[in-house]
């Protein structure tokens, strides 16, 4: 198994998920089994890792999971890999308190060897008080190199190339400044509708980064294969709502912990829920798909029978959504499932952001998780069953909703419950 690095960056918009999908892509086109993961809660950048690596990519938190669990798991992904590679998040250190949580944290947990892209725009010899305070920040966190993002010439690399000689730090190459290689977004992160793979970006890596010395780099140290992370207890049939935009904020490690799993698209099929014991309906973009999700009648009404009977479903945010009486936007009322009997507005005046970890108790076990969306309850919030907190153990208004065996919040949960 190659050992693998980890490309970081100094803040967000360097251009770390640019690099972190190029290689990956140009990995595997040479020929390379690549194994990609994502440090922190992020369920969208790891659809792109997904669809150029041809396997799933795997979170790695160390909020949300110990460090014995993230070395299980860099382990049993990675075991059949030429090469993993681990695109971090936000910059280096920054973490949910000081650098916990952080892609240094990830880095120092793994024995990883640190990438660290830094855009160049518009500057030069000053690079080097920035490249040196991140090296030299922590003994413990090893910057093995730097890529260049943004480069405005060859003559621009010139002068940055002489600030690692300087330094002593390895320079792995850049990236130009291009308007093509710039990323369109959406209100919860990267668009990924558009197509994941550049030709372009691809190109430009294989021309101008050495990633030859990236491969050599990774193969270095080789760690030795932990033990697979045990399965939940076995139970019956898991069924799970996926679908490319409106139901697809899904963590890997979810599924594979579950025995007997088949998937069904709300969209378009009618799910037979006799045999089911849980029915998972994870976050997504429901309010994207109102026309779709309001026709598949048929499917809403099998839901809410199942749910009315006692059949178990956990819901996550988009879930959630989709359970509840409707869903507002600035074109209408949209129908949902009716299961519960709340609104939720999407519209444009209403938007306001909820972001950050989550962590709650129920029923004697602690779950943690993170919550990332703009769309509110219209009125008053939900009765919650418990009290959810922050990362830094303060309360936040974040229901947990409870009603028959049903069990949803705005929470993307890391392990799902084993019973409500």
């Amino acid at each position: 198994m190659g050992r693998g690095f980890l490309i970081a960056a100094p803040n967000s918009g360097s251009g770390k998920t640019t690099v972190a999908r190029g290689l990956m892509a140009l990995f595997a086109r040479k020929g390379y089994r690549v194994q990609p993961f994502k440090c922190g809660p992020d369920y969208i950048d790891t659809k792109f890792h997904a669809a150029v690596c041809g396997r799933p990519s795997i979170n790695l938190d160390t909020f949300m999971a110990t460090p014995e669990h993230v070395r299980e798991l860099f382990g049993h992904y990675g075991k059949d890999a030429d090469v993993c590679v681990v695109e971090g998040m936000m910059g280096l250190f920054d973490g949910y308190d000081r650098d916990c949580g952080s892609s240094a944290e990830i880095a120092r947990v793994l024995d990883l060897p640190v990438v660290l892209v830094v855009d160049a725009k518009s500057a030069a010899y000053s690079m080097a008080a920035l490249i040196s305070g991140f090296v030299n920040f922590h003994d413990d966190v090893r910057i093995c190199g730097v890529i260049f993002n943004r480069v405005g010439s060859v003559r621009h690399f010139a002068m940055l190339r002489q600030v690692c000689d300087d330094l002593g730090v390895e320079c792995y190459g850049y990236l130009p400044k291009r308007a093509e290689l710039e990323q369109g977004s959406r209100y919860l992160g990267l668009d990924f509708s558009e197509k994941p793979e550049s030709e372009l970006l691809i190109e430009l890596l294989e021309k101008n980064v050495e990633w030859q010395r990236l491969l050599e780099l990774s193969n270095k140290n080789k760690p030795s294969c932990s033990q697979r992370c045990k399965k939940d207890e076995p139970t019956g049939r898991t069924l799970i709502a996926r679908n490319e935009e409106s139901f697809s904020f899904i963590y890997q490690e979810n599924i594979d912990r579950l025995e007997h799993v088949s998937f069904f698209d709300p969209e378009r099929d009618v799910p037979c829920l006799d045999e089911v014991e849980l029915l998972y309906l994870p976050g997504g973009y429901p309010e994207k798909h109102l026309d779709a999700l309001v026709k598949a009648e048929e499917t809403r009404r099998a839901i809410k029978d199942y749910a009315e009977r006692g059949g178990r479903i956990i819901a996550e945010c988009g879930g959630m959504m989709y359970l509840c009486k409707e869903i507002v936007t600035d074109e209408g009322e949209f129908p949902m499932c009716g299961v519960l009997p709340y609104c939720i507005t999407a519209r444009k005046e209403d938007r306001k952001l909820s972001l950050g970890y989550r962590r709650f108790t129920l029923d004697g076990k602690e779950y943690r998780g993170h919550e990332f969306h703009y769309t509110q309850f219209v009125g008053e919030t939900p009765p919650s069953v418990t009290q959810a907190y922050n990362a830094k153990g303060e309360p936040v208004p974040t229901p947990v909703i409870s009603y028959k065996n049903v069990l949803a919040s705005y929470t993307h949960l890391y392990q799902l419950p084993t019973r409500n």
